[in-house]
C-alpha cells in the first residue's frame, strides 16, 4: 500500500516545479554515480587480474622452501613422495642467489635463477620469449634466458650473441676485501634468448642451469633453494599445500602463490576498497538532492498526510511512505545506472572504445571485468544511503501536526 502511494506522489503533477526539477535531478545523480562505480571497479578488477596473471606467470602455485637459512635438503626418495602427493602436477627445483652479469664496460645486479628441466611445467616463463629459445643449457655447456630489461642493461641481443658474458656468484664463506673479485665464483656463459613478463621480472631474473649455479655456488647434491611445484588441473592449491606440509613436516615452509605475494594482493585489495568509499561520496551528494526533494514533497502533501491521519493511517505507515519514495527515486537511478554501466562494460570488453595512453602497457586499453558481487555491493550501497536521506523527510511528515483545513 505504502508503495502505491509513493508512485502516485512520484508520478502526480506538483504544485512547485521546483520539487520535479530537484527530484530528477537526485535520480540524474544517483544514475551516474551508481554507473561510474561499477564502471571504476570493474575496471580495477581488469587491471587486478592482469596483474595476477603476469604474476601467476613467473611464481608457481606452491613454493616449498626452507622454515629457516637459505638452502633446503630433499633426498631423491623425498622428491619422489612429493610428486606422489594427490594433486601435484609437477615439482622443479631451484636456486636463486645475487650475481653481477658483466658483458665489457657493461654491466648489471641480477638475480640468477638456475632451474631444472621440469621449469616449464611450473611457470609459463617459456611462453613468453621475445627472442632466442628458452634453453638453460647443461651443467657443462650452461646458457642464459636474460630478462629484457637485463638484456639491455648489459647491451646484447640475447638470441644473436657471439662473445660470452662473464658471470660472478659469491662464494659461500669467502670474502677478500682486499680484492673482492678473488671472493667471487667467475665464469663464461653464453645467452640463448629473452623474456618479457613484468618489469619486476624483466629488471630483475636471468635464468640459467640448476647444476651450474649449484656448482659455483659449491651446493651439496640434495641441497637446493626451493622447490616450486604446478597443481593438478581442478585440484585446490590450500588442499595440496596441507597434504605436502603434512608428508614434510614443520622443517619446510610452504606457501601459496598469494602467501608469495602476499603484499601485492594485501596493496591492491585495499586500493579497490579505497576507490569504492571515494567514489560513494558521489551517492552522498545525490542524498543530499534527495534530502531536499522530499522535504518540499513533504511540504506540499501536508493537507494530504492530514487526512491520512484522519481515516486512521499510522504515523508508522506515513513514514513509510516517504521512505518509499525515497527507495523509488533511488531504484530508478540507480537501476538505470547499472544498466548503463553493463552496457559500457560490455562494449568496452568488445570492441576496446577506451585505450590507454602511453606504450609501456601490455595492453592498449582498459580491461574491464564484470563481477556480479560489484553490483550486490553498490546496489546495496545505493539501498542503505537513500534510505538514511528519506528518513529524516519521512520522521517529519509521520510527526508533523495533523491539519485538514487551513484558515
Amino acid at each position: 500500500m505504502n508503495f502505491l502511494f509513493a508512485w502516485r506522489y512520484f508520478k502526480a503533477k506538483k504544485t512547485t516545479n521546483a520539487i520535479n526539477v530537484i527530484s530528477w535531478i537526485s535520480i540524474v545523480a544517483m544514475l551516474f554515480g551508481t554507473a561510474a562505480l561499477i564502471l571504476v571497479l570493474s575496471v580495477f578488477n581488469g587491471f587486478e587480474d592482469l596483474v595476477k596473471g603476469l604474476y601467476s606467470s613467473f611464481y608457481p602455485d606452491l613454493r616449498i622452501a626452507p622454515a629457516s637459512g637459505k638452502q633446503l635438503t630433499l633426498t631423491q626418495e623425498q622428491l619422489q613422495k612429493i610428486r606422489a602427493v594427490n594433486g601435484v602436477k609437477a615439482v622443479s627445483l631451484v636456486v636463486e642467489e645475487r650475481a653481477l652479469l658483466r658483458n665489457g664496460e657493461s654491466q648489471s645486479m641480477i638475480n640468477l635463477k638456475g632451474v631444472d628441466e621440469s621449469y616449464g611445467q611450473v611457470t609459463t616463463v617459456p611462453q613468453h620469449m621475445i627472442s632466442g629459445q628458452f634453453s638453460v643449457g647443461t651443467e657443462e655447456r650452461p646458457l642464459l634466458v636474460l630478462g629484457a630489461g637485463i638484456e639491455n642493461a648489459v647491451g646484447v641481443m640475447a638470441d644473436r650473441n657471439l662473445n660470452p658474458l662473464v658471470v660472478y656468484l659469491p662464494r659461500k664463506g669467502e670474502v677478500n676485501l682486499s680484492d673482492p673479485f678473488q671472493s667471487l665464483s667467475t665464469d663464461t656463459v653464453n645467452t640463448s634468448g629473452s623474456f618479457v613478463i613484468q618489469q619486476d621480472f624483466d629488471n630483475k631474473y636471468v635464468l640459467t642451469n640448476l647444476q651450474f649455479v649449484k656448482r659455483m655456488l659449491h651446493m651439496e647434491a640434495d641441497s637446493y633453494g626451493a622447490g616450486e611445484v604446478a597443481v593438478k588441473a581442478g585440484a585446490e592449491p590450500e588442499v595440496v599445500q596441507k597434504r605436502l606440509q603434512n608428508l614434510l613436516g614443520n622443517a619446510f615452509e610452504i606457501q601459496t602463490r598469494y602467501e608469495q605475494n602476499k603484499s601485492l594482493y594485501s596493496i591492491m585489495q585495499m586500493e579497490k576498497w579505497v576507490i569504492y568509499a571515494i567514489l560513494s561520496l558521489i551517492l552522498v551528494v545525490a542524498a543530499f538532492n534527495m534530502i531536499g526533494a522530499l522535504t518540499m514533497l513533504v511540504l506540499e502533501k501536508k493537507e494530504d498526510i492530514g487526512v491520512l491521519h484522519a481515516i486512521g493511517a499510522s504515523r508508522e505507515f506515513i513514514k513509510r511512505i516517504f521512505l518509499t519514495e525515497g527507495l523509488l527515486l533511488a531504484l530508478i537511478g540507480g537501476g538505470v545506472g547499472m544498466l548503463l554501466a553493463l552496457l559500457i562494460a560490455l562494449a568496452q570488453m568488445k570492441f576496446h572504445l577506451i585505450p590507454l595512453q602511453g606504450d609501456s602497457f601490455m595492453i592498449a586499453y582498459f580491461p574491464v571485468k564484470l563481477n556480479p558481487w560489484d553490483f550486490l555491493l553498490v546496489g546495496a550501497t545505493v539501498l542503505v544511503i537513500s534510505l538514511l536521506a528519506a528518513f529524516v523527510p519521512a520522521r517529519k511528515a509521520a510527526n508533523q501536526q495533523v491539519v485538514l483545513r487551513s484558515e
